[in-house]
């Protein structure tokens, strides 16, 4: 038997820490004694006070360790772990993404942002639009264009997005994703849109969408400071993306704001 001060100095676990996994139900000591209440744990009780430390340092759910540990299949065993280690990278890319993003609106801007005013005809689009919560809208959106996709022949356009200004304002809004073809279908969610004539003040963002609010932010300061907004939805435009190009480098979304029209000058 190991006392509890002895098996901390072989896993390189606080006594406060095992104290913590015992009252958790992770490790049980080999044996308590019943009258002083010291802990005393058993040689081969090492490596499994490690995995448990390794585990807990990866942040895995107490009942996600208990499972791993109480679980006889070694591919039940990492299954679970592998699949906290997809959530790990996940979270681990949006980190990523905050701090490309902080980088860049603490850093000045190098150049003015490059805005075009431009009347933009009716056009005729297949569309598919619901109203959105905004944690859902990348799903949403990923099975809208998988849908457009399958039904649009290619070539037809870039396609584009209408992002209704509750989306950001209330958590809820209404979401439009499309692309351009002169006979649109009618096919499960898919149906015919005219989207509407509209001037925009519109600008291109770089590379992925991590940072897209950033543009978003510079784009409207533009539209405060030279033109006048007026209400309706924002307007995103794909030219380069994923199917286009795996490189997000490559990437460009035209990003428009709707204005007031403005005269010639």
């Amino acid at each position: 038997m190991l006392s509890i001060g002895e098996f901390s100095q072989l896993t390189h676990l606080s006594v406060r820490t095992l104290r913590r996994y015992h009252d958790s139900g992770l490790l049980e000591p080999a044996r308590v004694d019943p009258s002083s209440g010291y802990r005393y744990y058993a040689v081969d009780q090492i490596a499994t006070a490690q995995v448990i430390g390794r585990l807990r340092e990866l942040e895995v759910p107490v009942a996600d360790v208990r499972r791993i540990l109480h679980s006889p299949d070694p591919a039940q065993r990492a299954e679970l772990v592998a699949d906290h280690l997809v959530r790990l990278e996940s979270q681990l890319d949006r980190t990523r993404a905050a701090v490309a993003s902080l980088q860049r609106l603490l850093r000045p801007p190098t150049s003015e942002l490059e805005v075009e005013l431009r009347h933009t005809p009716a056009l005729v689009v297949a569309a598919v639009e619901d109203d959105v919560e905004r944690d859902d809208v990348l799903d949403w959106y990923a099975g809208a264009m998988a849908e457009l996709d399958a039904v649009v022949p290619p070539g037809s356009g870039s396609p584009g997005g209408l992002y209704d200004g509750a989306l950001f304002e209330d958590g809820r809004g209404h979401l439009l994703v499309y692309r351009p073809t002169p006979d649109p279908p009618h096919v499960g969610r898919v149906h015919p849109v005219t989207l509407p004539a509209v001037e925009l003040a519109l600008t291109t963002h770089v590379g992925e969408h991590h940072d897209i609010d950033v543009t978003y932010g510079e784009l409207g300061t533009w539209v405060v400071d030279n033109a006048l907004a007026v209400d309706g939805p924002v307007r995103e435009t794909y030219l380069v993306g994923p199917r286009d190009t795996p490189d997000p480098t490559g990437w460009r979304t035209e990003i428009g704001w709707p204005v007031f029209r403005v005269g010639p000058g």
